[in-house]
């Protein structure tokens, strides 16, 4: 009796750990990669750019002083929530470039996002070249202080959100 519940559990076990690989394995594959690239606040082409897309794209929901949807943090009706302020007081530089890029790119949903979250913001894959979102990026980042700048994550600084 003790052993074929022994039994049962090792088996529970491999299972659970063959399902867990093969989780992890189909978003190392599904989920696409980020090209290497990055949005340099300090290259004034690429800021140039930048600013004229978020312009033509961004601005009518983020605002053209990157000042967000007012109470942004307050539930709308439909239950989602405003588009946030890309300046200092949101919380646009808590997250990494690469996540950012990823928002953009694929719009705000898992795993960018808790499962059942819905959001306003459309995918611009297709819309925008990575060459595009990568310099609005630079734009917003461009217009962020000094400190805020240095306390953005990175994975070279070691805190990754």
């Amino acid at each position: 009796m003790k052993m074929r519940a022994r039994q049962r559990l090792l088996y529970g076990r491999l299972l659970g750990a063959v399902a867990a690989a093969a989780v992890i394995m189909a978003g190392w594959v599904f989920w696409p990669s980020v090209p290497e690239r990055h949005a340099d606040p300090n290259d004034a082409l690429q800021v140039e750019l930048g600013e004229a897309v978020y312009r033509n794209n961004c601005a009518s929901c983020h605002g053209v002083n990157l000042e967000g949807q007012p109470d942004w943090r307050v539930r709308k009706l439909d239950g989602r929530l405003p588009a946030p302020p890309h300046d200092e007081t949101g919380h646009t530089w808590h997250h990494t470039d690469e996540q950012l890029f990823r928002i953009t790119k694929l719009g705000l949903r898992p795993p960018l996002a808790p499962e059942g979250y819905q959001s306003d913001m459309p995918a611009f894959d297709g819309v925008l070249s990575d060459d595009e979102i990568w310099a609005v990026l630079a734009f917003i980042k461009s217009r962020w202080p000094g400190e805020v700048l240095a306390r953005q994550p990175s994975p070279d600084k070691g805190n990754n959100r």
